[in-house]
């Protein structure tokens, strides 16, 4: 009989705060290609000489500003979504990160001690992209492959970006906090830059080609993550009733000087808090679990930046986490498998 088991993937995080596990985690991250998808000597000099001599520190710097005593509140969140899954079903529930620990590697490794040759695939990620979604199953299968389990059934779970149930869960982690506050809300994804936008359009002719790519509807936005982010931003405001001119979608975490998805993050807080706006929440949807990203870069960055410039209130509503509505999609999504 065959045994099932079901493998949760996110990005990761470093071991610690340290220089040598931040250095080891950035090292790992940039020298993947499809996340910075440079000339391969290139790419190996500008670590070497640029980033990693330098960024460590600074990325530790900003780790040790949201660090747990536990941990990562990424991996520890991670593990948190993982057990709670597990509560609710028979089928082994395994997690696995991109970068850092545990990796994707050594829960292969797990898998096929335990005999695993059903795989259900979730990566925790809504949307598509080439430097998230698309580098975390193609980890896993050549894991798979390496470990000789490349014949194994396996299941993925496509981008929900659009799922009504995902959407229904997200509402309902926001609405406690901003239903009724009178507050803007800026909707703030992970920025990618705009050629991976182009590369992963398999026409190489519509994404950022043709007027209104991300809403005419097109072949190519089953891998365009601005058609997905944009179509996940619609629906939540569909679903919460809420008028565009109450709402903002904005990209962070812009790298070097490549032209990223705009309007950028900053940008849209300066423009928000100049023109008046005094209370701002902002959701970060394009992450399931909360991370550096959301609890440094808008949580602290982000809300120094709004206060800074007149504004009164500011609040990162969290991400879904451990959400009951989450962690109950997980398990309708794992219940409805059938190898």
């Amino acid at each position: 009989m065959a045994k099932k088991g079901v493998i949760l993937l996110n990005l990761g995080s470093p071991d610690s705060t340290s220089f040598d596990d931040v250095r080891t985690y950035l090292d790992q991250f940039l020298s993947d290609d499809r996340v910075l998808d440079l000339n391969p000597i290139f790419r190996k000099l500008l670590l070497k000489f640029a980033i990693l001599p330098k960024r460590p520190k600074e990325a530790g710097e900003a780790y040790d500003k949201i660090w747990t005593k536990e941990g990562s509140p990424l991996v520890v969140t991670s593990v948190a979504q993982q057990k709670l899954v597990q509560e609710n079903t028979e089928t082994p529930i395994y997690l696995g990160m991109r970068y850092g620990n545990p990796s994707t590697e050594s829960i292969v490794t797990q898998m096929k001690a335990d005999g695993v040759d059903d795989l259900m695939i979730i990566p925790l990620y809504p949307q598509y992209a080439m430097s998230s979604y698309e580098t975390a199953v193609v980890e896993l299968m050549d894991q798979l492959k390496a470990q000789g389990l490349g014949e194994i059934n396996t299941v993925l779970v496509q981008p929900f970006y659009n799922d009504p149930a995902y959407i229904d869960a997200l509402w309902e982690s926001i609405r406690p906090s901003y239903e009724g506050s009178g507050a803007h809300l800026m909707m703030s994804f992970h920025g990618i830059p705009q050629r991976h936008v182009e590369k992963t359009d398999p026409s190489h002719a519509h994404c950022l080609k043709t007027k209104d790519c991300c809403t005419t509807p097109h072949p190519a936005h089953a891998t365009c993550y601005s058609h997905q982010c944009y179509a996940a931003a619609y629906a939540l405001m569909a679903k919460g009733g809420l008028h565009h001119d109450d709402v903002t979608i904005s990209f962070q975490s812009r790298l070097l000087k490549d032209p990223w998805l705009k309007p950028y993050t900053d940008f849209e807080i300066e423009r928000l808090a100049k023109e008046g706006v005094k209370n701002l929440k902002v959701i970060c949807p394009a992450f399931i679990t909360d991370c550096l990203e959301t609890l440094e870069e808008i949580a602290m960055e982000g809300k120094e930046q709004f206060l800074g410039l007149g504004g009164e209130e500011f609040e990162l509503i969290p991400c879904l986490n451990t959400h009951p509505a989450w962690i109950k999609w997980l398990n309708d999504k794992i219940d409805r498998w059938e190898p």
